[in-house]
């Protein structure tokens, strides 16, 4: 077992220096336990690629379903009352929320915006929306490039997809960061809770109404399409609607958000490798799967278990939650050579940034599109741009969510 105690070790482990760099820890867990169990996290840490695999493709045995209401488990009966829109929300169906084979039937209505082709289409926008980002701030020689590039473009690409309006960005930015804000806490506090139940009202509030205006008024959106599926009866409930919007809104631009904020920071951190890119920029491709590897945009996801299983000579439990640890699987020996090494030349780079199975992330070709073109935009427009901290100022609020709450740089 680990030389530091367990208590010690599941202090370390919701602590804010395990936020800001996990790597340590998770290496000796992935040597010595990587089947953990921690009282602290509450659940199952998993830690080797091999088992983490386990966990997306046994959909019958590690569910997506319900697994976030769990979080609600600790509260007293009287206190789990107040939440009662919150656990209603999470025991409904939708995109991310579900297991084959209500998912298939769900991802299938969507997946269509989300084709290489289609993705393809979209890369004079995207290139559009970059540059104007970037005019904005030009002349200053300086920006946060969270603030000014990573946020606003994925949130304003998939608003472009889904069909809502520009004016409400910034509404759906803080919904998005308070639903996302217990996510991956045990026994998160009651505030953090009543936040996100507010933002989930709000946002299915702001849906409904958005829904009824693609009722009466169709567009060339991806809500109006899902809308006339719903009108059909038989492919899509009202609920799983709302639901899986909104789930399409917030999973759609975070993950791209850490790719951008996350790469960028990287890559400056690295500037042989960064040098390299210029000169050649046909490495980008590989360089942006390195990113996605290097520094995982989502680190952790819970899955539910349905059945008893036994993993790592350890028995884990129905109705227990086992953590997929993907910022630790990206970096296991048995599967990357050097892991701690940051190369954008790197060779069999089969990360699973973006999952894998029936839960591969449906907008993968859409960040990696997004990706590119930002770092082609910025070795063009900006080659110069050096970091003006070297240390990085990671979220510490959101703990299924790798991504830096600034990144100011100079150019």
């Amino acid at each position: 077992m680990i030389s530091t105690s367990v208590d010690a070790l599941d202090e370390m482990l919701v602590s804010d220096d395990f936020m800001a760099d996990p790597y340590p820890i998770l290496h000796r867990l992935r040597e010595e336990d990587p089947v953990h169990w921690s009282d602290s996290i509450g659940g199952w840490v998993l830690t080797r690629y091999d088992d983490v695999v386990v966990t997306f493709k046994e959909v019958n045995h590690f569910s997506n379903e319900e697994r976030l209401v769990k979080v609600l488990d600790y509260l007293p009966a009287e206190s789990r009352t107040e939440f009662k829109e919150f656990e209603g929300h999470y025991r409904l169906k939708s995109l991310i929320n579900s297991d084959p084979p209500d998912h298939t039937r769900l991802r299938g209505l969507v997946t269509k915006a989300f084709t290489p082709r289609v993705v393809e289409a979209m890369r004079p926008r995207i290139q559009e929306i970059v540059n104007e980002l970037l005019d904005a701030v030009q002349h200053d020689g300086r920006m946060d490039a969270i603030k000014d590039l990573a946020v606003p473009l994925p949130v304003t690409v998939i608003s472009e997809i889904l069909g809502v309006p520009k004016s409400d960005l910034q509404i759906f930015k803080g919904w998005a960061d308070d639903i996302i804000g217990f996510q991956g806490i045990n026994k998160p506090p009651v505030e953090i809770l009543r936040r996100a139940q507010n933002a989930i009202m709000e946002i299915r509030a702001y849906y409904g109404a958005l829904i009824e205006e693609k009722r009466r008024q169709p567009a060339d959106d991806l809500l109006s399409e899902l809308v006339a599926a719903e009108s059909e009866g038989s492919k899509l409930s009202r609920t799983e609607l709302v639901n899986s919007s909104i789930t399409l809104l917030v999973a759609g631009h975070e993950t791209t958000t850490g790719l951008i904020g996350n790469g960028l920071y990287t890559m400056l951190r690295h500037p042989d490798e960064w040098q390299s890119l210029k000169n050649d920029p046909s490495l980008l491709t590989p360089a942006i799967e390195e990113m996605l590897r290097y520094e995982s945009p989502v680190p952790r996801q819970p899955r539910l278990l349905k059945e008893d299983a036994e993993m790592g000579g350890k028995q884990l439990r129905r109705g227990q939650v086992a953590f997929q640890m993907l910022n630790a699987a990206n970096r296991d020996p048995a599967y990357f050579t050097d892991p701690d090494r940051f190369d954008i030349r790197r060779q069999k780079n089969r990360h699973i940034a973006f999952g894998m199975g029936a839960h591969f992330c449906v907008g993968a070709a859409l960040a990696r599109t997004e990706g590119q073109i930002v770092f082609s935009t910025l070795m063009a427009r900006l080659p110069g741009m050096r970091l003006v901290e070297e240390k990085a100022d990671w979220d510490l609020r959101k703990a299924n969510m790798r991504v830096l709450k600034k990144l100011p740089l100079l150019f």
